[in-house]
């Protein structure tokens, strides 16, 4: 299990992430894998609200996730 974060994007209502996280995997292993992405908002010190998220892998919340997962895999090493 691993985690990644953003840079802090303070005081914009709609904020862009243009983010590269390069996770280890071995090929093997691929299709056992679910990454989840989540996105927080941090109101303040101690308070995180959770916006959204998404499951790519295994466990995929949906078809377009599974479908961007399957041309991920096949691309060996692309950038989808």
């Amino acid at each position: 299990m691993s985690k990644c974060k953003t840079s802090i994007c303070r005081g914009q209502p709609n904020p862009t992430y243009k983010e590269t996280f390069v996770f280890q995997v071995a090929l093997f292993q691929l299709s056992d894998v679910t990454l989840i992405l989540s996105v927080y908002n941090k109101r303040s010190m101690k308070r995180k609200e959770m916006i959204g998220w998404i499951s790519l892998g295994l466990n995929s919340s949906g078809e377009e996730e599974l479908t961007h997962w399957t041309q991920m895999k096949e691309s060996k090493g692309q950038q989808v």
